[in-house]
């Protein structure tokens, strides 16, 4: 119904600007305005300057704070949402990509016909169009304020990128991004496993076994978050195809065990990062990314690095659209292959553990922000270490591992530790992301260890996925 609603108000925003430009005589361009600049001349420079990046930044930029205003999503059907959104937009601009290929036919089921693109298209119209409706599909669940933006920004560029194109060219522009968001969409639709799991995230049916060691949960809220993801669909390499994970450290009560050592570790470095308000309590909160309505998603965190990154080193369209749709397939497959393990191996949580054996009156670095002090699903591997990896990876092939690079994601925040920091290297950055969740009280060492080689995997896996011709 949403998106019918939003093709509702494209149509509108269609029709008054080809009643705006009116003024041009039979579908032409002001050739005395435009001096010595054919009307191809004009369409084609649209498509190849820097205003195509300005406009993949900002759209991205209005995701992450789409993605902070998403209830539900967080950190499954984000990564998913990530994945099509920028299938999207690397299929609408990819005939103008010199040197890259589109992927549509490694894909079953994706159908996008080519035919429907008119030679003299606005890249940038096209793009605008495509980010609106795919957008608006994808990301569920927003207040009506924040949702709003996309049809603003929308109808911002939409007006901007008008004036200086002939009716049929807007036309055409606007019919080519819908065409690919229709067809990506409704790809996306046929993985009916992802489609009925996010209309219940944490459905009812789904009772964890009960046994020393196992993940549960102690209130309905605490109900296992996506429990089936594993079953979802994966663009580059399945959970079956990743590596066998390695079982986790057999559970124990005995103070001279290595689970129980694993534990003590949570339990000392999060209690003292909260006494001390020291700097595993900066990089606990700076990476925690786990509340609806404060932050981003894990996901989403890593679409905020990659925009600034884009910025940063000032990359062509081409090769930002590239890297965001190897991005997102990274994201996408990390999370279904951590959601795999961890409702396999079903490891508890530290604070239940610690509550037991430790200290009955134990609280995570997290209890403050949220109504109950974890996550809500099992451990083992941790998915914001697999996400941390799965981007890194992309990072160092795009980037190299060697960089100077500030994440100012959080910049200006007060409600929790969120001042920027400054990394290296995209490997140390990761590892950093990675092991904060043992300061934050959420994750044991172990937990951490396997998501951050997980995603690692993932990535390369993604990275040897040819774009090239």
């Amino acid at each position: 119904m949403k998106l019918t609603n939003f093709r509702i108000l494209l149509i509108f925003s269609i029709t008054a600007i080809l009643i705006q430009s009116c003024s041009y005589d039979n579908e032409e361009l002001d050739e005395e305005a435009l001096g010595s600049e054919s009307i191809e001349d004009a369409t084609k420079g649209s498509n190849e300057s820097n205003t195509t990046t300005d406009l993949i930044m900002d759209w991205n930029s209005l995701w992450v704070e789409l993605d902070q205003h998403a209830f539900g999503m967080r950190p499954n059907a984000t990564a998913r949402a990530l994945a099509y959104i920028h299938l999207a937009a690397y299929e609408t601009a990819v005939q103008d990509m010199r040197g890259y290929r589109s992927v549509e036919n490694r894909f079953d089921e994706l159908q996008i016909n080519q035919r429907e693109r008119d030679r003299n298209i606005s890249l940038d119209l096209a793009l605008n169009t495509c980010y609106a409706l795919v957008f608006d599909h994808f990301m569920n669940n927003i207040d009506p304020e924040i949702d709003a933006k996309i049809g603003q920004l929308q109808s911002e560029y939409e007006d901007e990128l008008s004036k200086r194109l002939r009716r049929r060219d807007i036309r055409n522009s606007i019919e080519w991004g819908t065409h690919v968001a229709e067809q990506v969409i409704a790809y996306s639709q046929t993985d009916t496993e992802a489609e009925t799991q996010i209309l219940e995230p944490q459905p009812l049916d789904y009772e964890p076994p009960v046994g020393p060691g196992l993940w549960s949960y102690s209130a309905e809220q605490e109900r296992g978050l996506f429990p089936y993801w594993g079953k979802v669909r994966t663009f580059i390499i399945s959970s079956e195809e990743t590596s066998s994970i390695p079982p986790p450290i057999t559970y124990s009560t005995d103070p001279q065990s290595d689970y129980y050592a694993e534990m003590d570790e949570v339990y000392s470095v999060s209690t003292k990062a909260a006494e001390e308000n020291n700097e595993d309590l900066w990089i606990a909160e700076f990476w925690s990314d786990d509340v609806e309505g404060l932050m981003v998603s894990p996901p989403g965190r890593q679409i905020a690095i990659a925009n600034q990154l884009i910025n940063q080193y000032n990359l062509d369209y081409d090769k930002s659209l590239a890297m965001l749709l190897k991005l997102g397939f990274s994201l996408n497959d990390a999370a279904v292959s951590s959601w795999a393990d961890k409702y396999e191996y079903l490891v508890m949580r530290p604070s239940v553990y610690i509550q037991e054996f430790i200290n009955p009156d134990y609280q995570t670095n997290l209890f403050k922000f949220i109504f109950w002090p974890n996550p809500t699903f099992p451990g083992y591997p941790s998915g914001h270490s697999t996400f941390a990896s799965a981007a890194a990876g992309i990072f160092i092939n795009e980037f190299g591992n060697d960089i100077n690079f500030t994440d100012r994601t959080h910049e200006g925040r007060t409600e929790f530790l969120g001042d920027p920091r400054q990394f290296d290297s995209f490997s140390e950055m990761a590892e950093e992301n990675a092991f904060s969740r043992i300061p934050l009280g959420v994750h044991i060492r172990m937990d951490c260890v396997e998501g951050y080689r997980l995603g690692y995997e993932i990535s390369d896996a993604v990275n040897k996925f040819r774009l090239r011709n």
